[in-house]
């Protein structure tokens, strides 16, 4: 079992209000801590609500903290390594602190002051909006124990992988496919926008590789762009895979300004064997992908 009694900061936000479903589930009594009013009903009779700032811990939620069972900060990297220190103290032994940081070695300049408790780092790799059955969530536990481990296994049950890892490990495969992707899909509509086109116009005709590119950058554009900046700046690695991309483009540019087809066909080769067992799987999604997608342009006015 989890625990009776869980806080949830950061509640009201996409990350945090996935774990206080998740926590309610499992019969936890939940406490969602955030700085702004809720907008609608609680999602479960054993949720409540505290108005909250966790970087200034008062007396009120410094009880909370103190007679939870799991605490999850669900907030930003800044606002969770600021408080992480403080709520750790307020927290009882033996208890379970999680936290959602996207890069996790950041944690580890922490770890002496979270000594006493249960510790485990979690990065869901998707967005709440989408479900968690089928769906990658990477872990690195810092401090192991029971109440961890039931937490990932409920985590399990819902569906979600879930994926043990270092903190190094974490934080160089979220630069591939995190911080990589997503500069990869922001440079791509910094470039669309440097030619002489237009969305409407690209939508009309976009072929479903180019279609796919739209629809990432809509989806990105439409996001909350701390989340964005966080894997960007925050993440260690992040720096050599825009290097790596940015090599990438140049080397793609050097093969066709000299005319070399023939290496331009080894390259993609090469790219074959680095997909090695996984060239099918992925093959297979995108066509999946190719065959839903659709595109109707609105009725002109």
């Amino acid at each position: 079992m989890i625990g009776e009694r869980a806080v949830v900061v950061g509640g009201r936000g996409a990350v945090g209000g996935m774990f206080v479903s998740l926590l309610a589930s499992a019969g936890a009594r939940v406490c969602a801590v955030d700085p702004r009013e809720p907008a609608g009903p609680s999602p479960a009779s054993t949720v409540r609500f505290e108005r909250a700032d966790i970087t200034d811990i008062g007396s009120r939620l410094a009880d909370e903290l103190g007679r939870a069972d799991v605490v999850v900060l669900a907030v930003p990297e800044s606002v969770a390594l600021a408080a992480v220190e403080d709520v750790a103290a307020a927290m009882r032994p033996g208890a379970l602190l999680v936290d959602t940081l996207s890069v996790k070695t950041a944690i580890a300049g922490v770890e002496a002051a979270l000594s006493g408790i249960e510790v485990v780092s979690l990065n869901p790799m998707f967005a709440p909006s989408l479900d968690l059955a089928g769906r990658p969530v990477a872990a690195v536990v810092v401090h192991g124990g029971p109440c961890g481990a039931a937490l990932l296994d409920l985590i399990g049950k819902h569906g979600g992988r879930v994926v043990t890892m270092t903190a190094d490990a974490h934080d160089r495969l979220t630069a591939a496919t995190q911080a990589l992707t997503h500069a990869a899909v922001v440079a791509f509509g910094i470039a669309l926008r440097a030619l002489d086109v237009s969305a409407a116009e690209l939508s009309a005709v976009a072929p479903p590789p180019h279609a796919t590119m739209l629809g990432l950058l809509a989806r990105i554009c439409s996001g909350v762009p701390e989340t964005y900046w966080d894997i960007q700046a925050a993440n260690p690695h992040a720096h050599r895979a825009r290097a790596a991309l940015a090599d990438g483009i140049a080397r793609v540019a050097g093969l066709v300004d000299a005319a070399d087809e023939a290496r331009f066909a080894a390259a993609l080769a090469d790219l074959r064997g680095f997909l090695g067992d996984e060239l099918e799987h992925h093959s297979e999604a995108c066509t999946r992908a190719f065959a839903i997608q659709t595109y109707s342009q609105p009725p002109a006015e």
